[in-house]
């Protein structure tokens, strides 16, 4: 064989070399973009089936939570002294709805109410009187149907002495722990039924006063 024609063959060698490597080379590139197209969508749909799972788990709460808060309990803050020693300014309560829609208030329970003289205020009471009772006070003291209720839930009773009040079949007497600086029945009278929202289940706020709230020993 020539000099030249083994230098042909030489050159024609390399090009198949180079092509083939070309080749190889270009099919590598294509197999790893098609891996990555690969990986991509995997993860698209783990993040897909990730939004789904956290929507429907907040959909789902929902469906339970606001039944609950809005026909079953509702919470409420405290403002004002006048429930102290035993509930004070800013406690988040919760309240219990669904208890007065099955049965009517007792003695003794601390309620939340509408003010019957603005509908849009609501305060926090302790239910006295019930209703065809007669309420009368004698120098801070409460008589029931004349005779004296113990409340050992009081600190200070104060002195005052307030007109007989006879209920009516829907009425119901309400005052302030505190009875020195209450406004409350002694000053707005009796207060409906349909005035009452609820029940002061607990505390829920601060967390060393969580406790469910037991109604008083007459």
């Amino acid at each position: 064989m020539s000099d030249k024609n083994f230098e042909d063959k030489k050159l024609a060698d390399n090009f198949e070399s180079n092509e083939a490597e070309m080749m190889e080379e270009d099919f590598v590139q294509e197999h790893d973009a098609g891996e990555e197209e690969t990986a991509l969508a995997r993860n698209a749909k783990k993040l897909g089936l990730f939004i789904f799972e956290g929507v429907k788990v907040v959909l789902i709460s929902l469906a339970i939570i606001l039944p609950i808060r809005y026909f079953l309990v509702q919470p409420f803050i405290v403002q004002g002294a006048s429930m102290e020693p035993n509930f004070h300014d800013r406690e988040y309560l919760v309240i219990n709805e669904i208890e007065y829609r099955l049965g009517n208030p007792e003695r003794g329970e601390v309620i939340i109410l509408k003010d019957p003289l603005n509908p849009q205020i609501y305060f926090i009471k302790r239910l006295i009187g019930l209703p065809g009772e007669t309420v009368d006070i004698k120098k801070g003291r409460v008589f029931i149907n004349d005779q004296e209720l113990s409340e050992t839930y009081i600190e200070d009773f104060g002195l005052d002495t307030f007109d007989t009040v006879n209920l009516g079949n829907d009425e119901y007497y309400v005052m302030g722990d505190n009875r020195t600086n209450s406004f409350d029945s002694r000053r707005f009278g009796p207060v409906m039924r349909k005035s009452i929202i609820g029940r002061v289940w607990f505390p829920a706020w601060p967390w060393d006063k969580i406790s469910t709230f037991n109604l008083p020993e007459y």
